[in-house]
């Protein structure tokens, strides 16, 4: 089988597996040809709480129309931290066109966690990825995410089945045309809860929290997810695959004495 060619648009940190630096160890190695588009240059990941970055809208800018004018395409597109609303506008505009001719889009629109927004997100990435979920495929923001897009209120407690699928039609209302929502709770259970628009059916996916915190656990469900996706797996297989691989390797790695840098994913490719 010909493997699908994937072009990341995310961040790349300096000291840390988080973002690109996660994300395309595990595509490689799931056999996909993987090209980088850096949307911000991050010093290392944030959890430390003093970060430096450097915003490349205006590198992006002048790679586009490079690209057209060479004629590369790829058959998807996965973005992640948008760094501006001057760049999500650039960003979006390129999946659209790309889209047309049937690129598939994934968007993970990194905001915040644990119902609070990340350091160094302000409310206008809200718009930038409301933005970017318009030209969405699939989508999968965590609750707190979903909640900022959606303009819902976040509740610690959780939710029930029924306002899961409230949210995901929040979800769809702004573009998407299949959503997930990861780490929520629903009915007191640790859950994904997903829509699907080629079976029009919704689902949930339980699982077992570990309770331990790793930056870029996100963008490795999104590897796992897309490489499988890609591969032409349908879409709740998919999501369990990329829940199994994210609790094995947080299981993997609980004793790691510096959490905040992040999994090191080169020892353990092969739990996936």
């Amino acid at each position: 089988m010909s493997k699908k060619h994937i072009l990341l648009i995310n961040d790349i940190a300096g000291y840390g597996k988080v973002a690109t630096a996660a994300m395309l160890p595990i595509l490689s190695y799931l056999g996909h040809p993987v090209y980088n588009l850096p949307t911000a240059l991050v010093s290392n990941t944030l959890d430390y709480g003093k970060f430096n970055i450097l915003e490349t809208t205006d590198y992006i800018k002048g790679v586009f129309p490079v690209w057209k004018e060479l004629g590369f395409s790829f058959d998807a597109i996965a973005t992640g931290f948008i760094a501006s609303e001057r760049q999500a506008k650039l960003v979006a505009d390129y999946c659209r066109e790309q889209a047309e001719r049937g690129t598939t889009i994934f968007v993970d629109p990194i905001m915040g966690d644990e119902g609070k927004l990340y350091n160094g997100v302000t409310p206008a990435t809200i718009n930038s990825m409301r933005e970017m979920i318009s030209v969405a495929d699939l989508t999968f923001p965590n609750y707190t995410e979903a909640c900022y897009l959606t303009d819902s209120t976040f509740n610690e407690a959780g939710v029930s089945n029924e306002r899961a699928k409230a949210l995901l039609n929040g979800l769809r209302s702004i573009g998407t045309k299949s959503a997930l929502i990861t780490s929520i709770l629903i009915d007191g259970t640790p859950s994904v809860a997903g829509y699907n628009h080629k079976t029009d059916s919704y689902f949930t996916l339980p699982y077992t929290e570990i309770p331990f915190h790793f930056p870029g656990t996100g963008d490795i469900f999104s590897a796992i997810l897309i490489g499988h996706l890609l591969d032409d797996d349908l879409l709740v297989p998919s999501t369990q695959k990329a829940m199994d691989g994210v609790y094995k390797l947080i299981d993997l790695n609980k004793d790691n004495e510096d959490k905040n840098r992040g999994i090191p994913l080169e020892k353990y490719l092969e739990v996936l």
